[in-house]
């Protein structure tokens, strides 16, 4: 049983290749996921080269690693530690605030926002975000009537 870390969202998939934090002493350090199941507490994972219930015992409370090449191109839209702190404009409205909270909900995250228009809740869909830069502001478009005292202008 997998569980995604730090707020993100479960990233495991077929054919992705992990490795193992901290390794272990003897065998394999890194491993191809075979199979995937999602599960109400986490993924369900098989892994090449782990055989019956002592294999897979051998790997509790471990961390599975993988590429920063290997994941999703959205990954930074659901990193909460790296999005705190972070400032957001908006194209109509120009500053919004700064990201305050990232609460994870069940279709989609949604940036708690600090700042002149007070909290702004901001859902992060592709239609309002589109993606996160390295570095500086992030642009959004915030559907109409989001943000008090911000309508139509």
């Amino acid at each position: 049983m997998t569980v995604a870390v730090h707020g993100l969202p479960p990233l495991v998939r077929e054919g992705l290749e992990v490795f193992v934090v901290p390794p272990r002493l003897k065998g394999p350090r890194s491993h191809v996921v075979a199979s995937v199941s999602d599960g109400p507490r986490g993924q369900l994972v098989s892994l090449s080269g782990v055989g019956g219930i002592e294999g897979a015992d051998a790997l509790r409370g471990r961390y599975l690693l993988a590429r920063e090449c290997d994941l999703p191109d959205d990954v930074a839209l659901h990193d909460a530690e790296a999005l705190l702190g972070r400032e957001v404009e908006d194209e109509r409205l120009g500053f919004l605030g700064t990201i305050g909270e990232v609460m994870v909900g069940p279709a989609n995250d949604v940036w708690v926002i600090e700042g002149p228009f007070g909290e702004v809740l901001v859902p992060v869909v592709d239609e309002v975000v589109s993606e996160v830069p390295d570095n500086g502001p992030i642009a959004v478009r915030t559907p109409s009537g989001l943000v008090d005292g911000g309508g139509d202008q």
